[in-house]
């Protein structure tokens, strides 16, 4: 490696010169100027696979120039790297300087042309990646050289690309203050679009959300166990040091924490253990809005799911409704293992990994009938994520998608390419005739991939005669702030991208339930108790009101026109003692004794009537009334009561309705007349009106009662 001493042909305003570029870096001044004065250490550099590692992805990622704008030529064959690491911290330095490296691409192949270094060297093509990535590193590091460790291991062709950007410093520094000065710009930073520093401001701030496995430990717990720890709980993590955290609004089982813990939080036991998971908010949401819809039995079918996360909390939410887990689009038999292993230790015991495509999948395959929800999670341009690198590696999407990041926006043919995709899929779990609803999220701030796919998809729908056609519901998400509610007025869930949240899209289609289907009782429990409305009542128990018809199923019925003609006898009945009732509360002020409209034996009272005595208005008598004791208006909302039914409930008024006695079930020619007691029950308590009567049996139509010593029974008035 060259040193610095080998540069003595620069005079001494040449070192002047790089003393004073050091300043000038790529990344923001005031950035800067708050990382040294918060005490953190400068850059060393990295290890020399994590530049192998960089160039290749850079190499797939780059941008590919006209010819005759073409600067650089780069190889087609990637560098060989002996020792390719799956750790995730070597991984996320990797992806994160090709980024970068990506994002100012064009300045730095103009610093290396400005500074002569491609003409006058014969260095191959196929390094001109490992180069590009390494000066912008470089670049980083104020000119600095890079601090190596004894035990470290070291590439051949990085060490060649190091000797040669140290050979060139100076010369590397002109032509990055030259370049600042041509764009009018404070630093090299102000020199990208609007769009990639908005995205790279919002990355600096946006906290970490962290889903908590409940079938390993309950939310209680993680808050204790946080509080042990010296987490305190707060409203907002935002813009808070120390050690704190809070809870989403969204979500119940979602906790925030600020970004700079994560290094602190992956070493505690919580994370360790799979009790709290690190994931992006958007996909919460989404499972959350398909459980909402989950009744006990329904499975679920998921598609593009990304990262394996999604899938675990799926079926996590969902391990008490017996629901099994469908996930299409896994064809690499040698990842089963290593998925299994990974759902044992999270506990996950209800998924089934299918191998085909979702597009190769039959909507009538049997083992998926039982599907009631689709999650579709289709690729998509993901503009409104701040951190790609993160979403990356977290959710397993392509690499290109740092192409578009690094420009500020995706190209208007990639997006309809993506768009198509989209709606074929959309249509495609559409098709799904047993499915009830399909909740379709995405990561984009296009209407193109969002709005746009779901209108089309509902207008061009096939509507055919045995299945009910979906349509755009309301999202089953909490709205929690006037702009949550002003962002789903449209009945879409949008989250705009922020300082504290990524971007996200959110739409649920339901289909138009079948009127000949009827939801049972445990089903409506069973989506009362995932909503936690049901908290400590089991679901296994049959209410009373079942048992009761159960009972009265296994007595013996009689013909339907009797059940009938003696149900239109009570309801008539029932009908014109009300109307009676409440006429008699409203006119008379006095009460007057029953018993005296009923006999002749009370001759002294007032209320005795000289007409034909009327029959008791307590018998239900349905022959032609000539002299009734009040006007009787027939109710115009008359409601036939079903058959099945003994007792009509009326409100505010509730009556016991008498037992009945059925004409085949006495003698012929027997009618006893006796009086059942009656109790009528308001809402400013309880007034006996009258009692103490016997029940009467049911005369038959055309008869009058006979007011005889022997067929009334009377018992002692304690009233009179």
């Amino acid at each position: 490696m060259l040193q610095l001493s080998e540069l003595r042909y620069s005079n001494e305003n040449g070192v002047e010169e790089i003393s004073q570029l050091a300043c000038l870096s790529l990344s923001d001044d005031e950035t800067s100027n708050e990382k040294s004065s918060g005490g953190v250490p400068e850059k060393v550099g990295y290890p020399d696979p994590v530049y192998i590692m960089a160039a290749n992805v850079f190499q797939g990622i780059r941008i590919e120039k006209s010819p005759e704008k073409v600067l650089i030529k780069y190889g087609n064959k990637p560098l060989r790297s002996e020792s390719e690491s799956e750790d995730e911290s070597f991984q996320r330095s990797s992806y994160e300087l090709a980024f970068s490296a990506l994002k100012y691409q064009d300045i730095l192949e103009t610093i290396l042309i400005d500074s002569y270094i491609i003409p006058s060297t014969t260095i191959p093509d196929h390094l001109n990646s490992l180069i590009i990535v390494m000066l912008y590193d470089f670049q980083d590091r104020k000119f600095q050289a890079r601090l190596l460790s004894d035990n470290e291991e070291s590439i051949a062709e990085v060490q060649e690309v190091e000797n040669l950007l140290n050979s060139f410093k100076t010369k590397l520094a002109a032509a990055l203050a030259r370049c600042r000065i041509k764009h009018d710009a404070l630093s090299i930073y102000h020199i990208l679009p609007e769009t990639v520093r908005n995205q790279e401001l919002r990355a600096s701030t946006l906290p970490l959300y962290a889903w908590i496995n409940t079938c390993k430990i309950s939310p209680e717990e993680v808050y204790h166990s946080l509080k042990r720890k010296g987490y305190n709980k707060v409203n907002c993590v935002l813009h808070m040091g120390g050690k704190v955290f809070a809870m989403d609004q969204h979500c119940y089982d979602v906790l925030i924490f600020p970004s700079h813990l994560k290094s602190d939080l992956l070493n505690i036991d919580l994370f360790k253990d799979y009790k709290l998971i690190f994931q992006d908010k958007s996909r919460s949401l989404a499972v959350h809005s398909v459980k909402a819809f989950l009744n006990m039995n329904d499975d679920v079918l998921m598609v593009n799911t990304g990262s394996w996360y999604t899938v675990a909390h799926m079926s996590i939410l969902t391990s008490n409704n017996s629901t099994k887990i469908f996930v299409c689009g896994v064809q690499s038999q040698t990842k089963h293992p290593d998925l299994k292993n990974l759902f044992t230790k999270m506990g996950c015991e209800n998924i089934e990994i299918l191998p085909e495509t979702f597009l190769n999948i039959d909507s009538k395959e049997n083992r998926l009938q039982k599907v009631k929800v689709i999650l579709l999670l289709p690729r998509c341009s993901g503009l409104g994520i701040s951190n790609p690198v993160e979403f990356i590696l977290n959710e397993h999407e392509d690499t290109d998608l740092l192409k578009d990041f690094s420009q500020g926006g995706t190209s208007e043919d990639k997006l309809n390419v993506l768009a198509q995709q989209q709606y074929k899929q959309l249509t495609h779990a559409m098709k799904f005739t047993k499915a009830q609803a399909v909740v379709y999220c995405t990561c984009s701030v296009y209407p193109e991939e969002n709005e746009a796919v779901i209108k089309k998809a509902l207008e061009l729908q096939d509507l055919g005669t045995k299945i009910q056609p979906y349509r755009l519901s309301p999202p089953v998400l909490p709205l929690c702030s006037l702009k949550d509610i002003q962002l789903s007025a449209d009945k879409f869930f949008r989250m705009e991208p922020s300082e504290i949240t990524n971007g996200c899209f959110l739409s649920v289609l339901t289909r138009e339930r079948d009127p000949s289907e009827t939801v049972s009782v445990r089903d409506v429990l069973a989506r009362a108790a995932a909503k936690g409305l049901l908290d400590g009542i089991e679901l296994g128990k049959p209410s009373k009101r079942e048992k009761k018809k159960k009972s009265k199923t296994a007595l013996p019925k009689a013909s339907a026109t009797n059940t009938n003609s003696i149900q239109l006898k009570i309801a008539a009945f029932l009908n014109r003692e009300t109307n009676e009732n409440i006429n008699r509360s409203e006119t008379s002020t006095t009460k007057t004794p029953l018993a005296q409209k009923s006999t002749t034996q009370v001759g002294s009272s007032s209320q005795v009537r000289k007409a034909k005595p009327a029959p008791s208005p307590l018998v239900p008598t349905f022959g032609k009334n000539t002299s009734p004791a009040r006007p009787y208006e027939r109710r115009s909302n008359f409601v036939r009561p079903r058959p099945e039914d003994r007792m009509v409930v009326l409100k505010p008024v509730e009556i016991v309705l008498p037992p009945v006695t059925f004409p085949y079930s006495a003698p012929q020619g027997v009618r006893p007349q006796t009086l059942a007691p009656r109790f009528y029950y308001r809402w400013a308590g309880p007034k006996p009106v009258m009692s103490g009567y016997l029940p009467t049996t049911s005369l038959t139509k055309g008869e009058n009662p006979k007011n005889s010593p022997s067929s009334l029974l009377r018992r002692r008035r304690p009233w009179l």
